[in-house]
């Protein structure tokens, strides 16, 4: 595949905007650790290879496991991830599926069971924006590095 557009350059103001959100986001206090597994499990559900791979590549830098990494697609199958995060991911893939899922009570409920009403906030924008980044890097095909 070849890249459509840098849409960086085509759109500055808005992107540069993006990139503010971004910041706010890795400042709200949610666990890098966790952020970055909502981010990578999102990345996973839409298929987007560039963040995937920026998102595992900044999960091991921050000392994710590989073994944990390479269990994400099948968190639910594993003992690896503690109910706290669990919860978390149950929300990103809520939300990311929201076309079929539309946000049911279950998984608002396991979220509430382990976070406040700030940190629930917070995670619905770290996914939120996780998921724009995604349309973005897919519709116009932003390539991983080699």
């Amino acid at each position: 595949m070849n890249n459509r557009i840098d849409f960086y350059k085509a759109s500055p103001d808005v992107v540069g905007a993006m990139l503010t959100l971004e910041k706010a986001i890795n400042k709200l206090g949610i666990n890098s650790r966790l952020l970055d597994l909502i981010k990578l499990r999102a990345s996973q559900i839409n298929g987007c290879a560039f963040c995937i791979d920026l998102h595992s590549t900044d999960a091991i830098k921050a000392g994710e496991s590989a073994r944990r990494l390479t269990a994400l697609s099948a968190w639910r199958e594993t003992p690896f991830f503690t109910d706290r995060e669990r919860a978390a991911l149950t929300w990103t893939e809520s939300l990311t599926n929201i076309s079929t899922t539309h946000a049911p009570d279950a998984d608002y409920e396991h979220l509430a069971a382990h976070f406040n009403a700030k940190e629930m906030t917070d995670l619905t924008f770290a996914i939120t924006t996780i998921n724009a980044w995604n349309r973005f890097a897919i519709g116009f095909r932003k390539m991983p590095a080699d």
